[in-house]
């Protein structure tokens, strides 16, 4: 097999097994009521001072309209807070309640533990390289972005 054979099988099973593997490990007990779409919703709320929708819906590249579907579903589950803006009252503001924090940090430490898997393979260089593969993998895609999906990330 050759070297872009190779590597994109390799890429294509990293992607495919770390949504299984995420599905498998966060979608489970106490977060059985929502999705993993959900989780990553709540992943980019964050825990810190509320949000815009707007600047969460960016964060995703999703329409609002997604956004909005997303946010009624964890609303009603209990896991973030929506609430209008006392200074612009357009403006609508998302906050993580104590069960959406619990379900941030617990995927937070999903993320940290595979992180620590795959790093504790290599030494501080093969680690340092590893990062910087992704990083210009990552380079790429954010600048071809706008070639695969028209010029709008937050369509479908």
């Amino acid at each position: 097999m050759d070297l872009e054979k190779k590597l994109n099988t390799l890429l294509v099973t990293i992607f495919q097994d770390l949504m299984d593997i995420e599905q498998k490990a966060l979608i489970t007990g106490e977060f059985r009521d929502i999705t993993l779409n959900d989780m990553h919703v709540i992943e980019a709320i964050g825990t810190g001072e509320a949000g815009t929708s707007s600047t969460v819906a960016k964060k995703l590249s999703v329409t609002m309209g997604t956004l909005t579907k997303a946010i009624d579903r964890l609303s009603k589950n209990d896991y973030v807070l929506r609430e209008r803006s006392e200074e612009d009252k357009r403006l609508v503001l998302l906050s993580l309640t104590e069960k959406g924090k619990r379900a941030f940090y617990h995927h937070q430490k999903f993320h940290e533990e595979m992180i620590h898997a795959m790093v504790s393979q290599f030494d501080r260089q093969e680690a340092e390289f590893l990062a910087r593969s992704v990083d210009g993998l990552i380079s790429y895609f954010k600048t071809n972005k706008e070639n695969y999906t028209g010029g709008d990330a937050a369509k479908g």
